[in-house]
């Protein structure tokens, strides 16, 4: 940064514009000299404490905010938020994918279109799919949830397939509950868990 640049102040939105546009180009600058690989780095915007590991490409269209921990080989695909997340090494961030307040482990495959919402831990290689919601809950290894699904308030075991449509029923209209599914589950198509709800490992529903 210039010394004329830092000597700015922000007395009006104009100003405040300006030094926002210095503060975006220097991030930008400070991560690709990184060998972080941005394919337009212009439309990338950092709003918080960013850390980014080796080898990561971020698409087109991409927010970080407050305290984000990127690992090493992400991708991070267009039109992207990450707020306040850990995504650990090999992962993929595919496109329209929102994740907020949660930890992504390594080699899984999220999105497009996802969202993870607050208080979710996600183990390694767990894929979710286009069109799926998941909200304060733990998907441990291997499990993957890939079509049109809303899991809220679970827990989810290893190698458990949880089929499109499929609904975690957590809110009776005063309380939220928890649904558990054990190890190597199958949930079908179209099926609705009522919580509180504990299913047992290698059921089929």
């Amino acid at each position: 940064m210039c010394i004329r640049d830092r000597l700015l102040g922000v007395n009006d939105k104009c100003q405040l514009e300006k030094t926002e546009q210095i503060y975006q180009k220097n991030n930008r600058q400070k991560f690709l000299k990184q060998g972080v690989t941005m394919l337009d780095s212009n439309s990338i915007f950092f709003k918080g404490d960013v850390e980014i590991g080796m080898d990561v490409e971020i698409d087109a269209n991409v927010i970080f905010e407050g305290k984000v921990k990127i690992g090493d080989n992400v991708k991070i695909r267009s039109n992207t938020i990450i707020k306040d997340a850990i995504i650990n090494h090999n992962t993929e961030i595919k496109p329209y994918t929102i994740v907020e307040d949660s930890m992504i482990g390594s080699n899984c495959n999220i999105g497009p279109f996802a969202r993870i919402r607050p208080n979710c831990s996600l183990e390694e290689n767990v894929g979710i799919g286009n069109f799926v919601e998941v909200k304060a809950s733990t998907i441990k290894k291997n499990t993957k949830a890939n079509h049109l699904t809303y899991l809220g308030d679970s827990e989810i075991g290893e190698n458990v397939n949880v089929g499109a449509g499929v609904i975690t029923c957590n809110y009776d209209g005063k309380e939220k509950h928890e649904t558990k599914i054990g190890d190597e589950s199958f949930i079908g198509t179209n099926t609705s868990l009522v919580a509180p709800l504990k299913i047992g490992k290698k059921s089929l529903k």
